[in-house]
This record gives structure tokens, sequence and C-alpha cells, in this order.
């Protein structure tokens, strides 16, 4: 029995590297690097791998990041974190938030920051000239809440949609330290439901999808409790939904 426990624990173990678990909101930070856009502006990039399009750009301020193995699949959009470089000559304490809006790595690093972001890990201006000089850091992150003030959850109807055959959509204001790993619309007369694919990045999309007013459901995990909640936003998407269309859940989530 002692060999077969023994066995048992190692095999759990491995099922953990082979599968790991998404990385809830903690107080404890992880060491890393983190480079920068350095054919960006300011503010992130429009074309983003989780298909936030302009939004991505803007969104947080412009304090938003590409990440590598944090990507994942596209699960880790719309993801918060505290990034913070690590050498005390140049580095605040508070470092930055950052979004997750898009899918890179560059010279062993878990993030590529918009250079807003970048510079905004330095104590001064002086500083973040040479943090930007520097190109690549090693910092230390951790994830945290996503925090939207005034905003509710916001659903994107994807121009690759057709009316009425394809509805594909982005998720925006993702509130909260948990992800979205499955999303329901349901027709809200008789309550037939189809369950969406994750197409690409933060893209939620079904064939044929239900007709009339759609209901919508979003299964969040993860966060400090670990736990899986169903959400139902307050507001429909309206039956003649448009590609290009963009409607309020009229919801926010705890954070």
């Amino acid at each position: 029995m002692a060999l077969l426990s023994q066995f048992l624990v190692l095999l759990a173990f491995c099922m953990l590297l082979v599968y790991p678990t998404a990385r809830a909101a903690t107080s404890t930070y992880i060491q890393s690097r983190a480079a920068y856009y350095p054919n960006s502006d300011k503010a992130g990039t429009d074309v983003g791998a989780c298909e936030y399009g302009t939004f991505g750009a803007t969104i947080n301020g412009g304090d938003v990041s590409a990440a590598s193995d944090l990507y994942r699949d596209g699960v880790g959009c719309g993801a918060c974190y505290q990034v913070r470089c690590t050498n005390s000559k140049y580095c605040s304490d508070k470092g930055v938030t950052v979004v997750v809006t898009d899918h890179g790595s560059s010279d062993r690093t878990d993030f590529i920051l918009s250079r807003r972001a970048f510079a905004k890990m330095a104590q001064t201006n002086d500083s973040a000239t040479s943090l930007l000089a520097f190109g690549a850091v090693d910092i230390e992150y951790r994830r945290v809440s996503c925090s939207y003030p005034g905003k509710n959850i916001m659903f994107k109807i994807h121009e690759s949609s057709t009316y009425p055959s394809y509805l594909a959509f982005v998720i925006w204001y993702q509130q909260g330290d948990k992800d979205v790993i499955a999303v329901q619309l349901c027709e809200t007369q008789n309550q037939v439901c189809k369950l969406l694919d994750r197409s690409h990045g933060a893209v939620w999309a079904t064939v044929s999808p239900p007709r009339g007013p759609l209901s919508m459901r979003m299964l969040l995990s993860g966060g400090e409790d670990g736990d899986e909640t169903w959400v139902a936003p307050s507001n429909d998407i309206p039956a003649n939904w448009n590609a290009g269309d963009i409607y309020d859940s009229g919801t926010q989530l705890d954070v």
C-alpha cells in the first residue's frame, strides 16, 4: 500500500506538470523578465492576438501587455497582472498593472509591455529612459483583479460575424481575477441554449446561433477561492445583432 500511495502522489505531481492550472490572484510574486514593443507608440497595439482591436490599444489607459505562457491559448486574454522591475536603482515598488491583450515573447520574457507600461515601472522620468534603453529587464509579477470603475461588461460583435448564420464576439471590461472558461447563449423565449467555442484569442463563436433576443451565461474559474461560477448578465443581445455592434451587458463582476 505504501508503494501504491507513493506512486499515486508521483502521478498527480506529473499531471500538474503536464496540465498546469491557471494562476489565481495571489500575494506571491513570480520572478521573470519583461520587454516592450520597440515599434509601438506609448499605448498598446490594435492587432493583438486577443482580437480586441483598437480597444486593446487603449484599455487600462494603454497599460497593456503581450504574454507568452500566461496567454494560455486565449484564456489569459483580459487578465490583469501587477508587474514591477527589480533593479532598485531605477524601479519603483508599485510597478504597473497591465491587461493581457496579445501573445508573444522576447528574450526569455513572460511579458512584452507597451512602452507606456514599461516606463511606468520606473521611479522617475530619467529612470524610465534608462529602463527603455535596457530593452528587457528582470521583473516580478502577480495576478491581480481587473477594475474598471463605472464600466459594465460589454460584448463586441466581431467583424467576422454574418447575420444570422455565424455569431462571434469578444468580451470587454472583464473585471475581477477569474478567467472566462465557457460561454453559453440562450434563446430568451424558450431557453434553448448553445455552448460556444473559443475561436481564437478572446473570440467566442458559433455557427447557427440561437434566434431572437439572446441571453448570455459566462463560466468564471480561478481567483483566490478557485471556484467555478456561472454569471448571467442582465441585458440581452438583441435579435437583430450586427457585426461591429457593441452591447452593454448591464453587469459588473465583483472585484
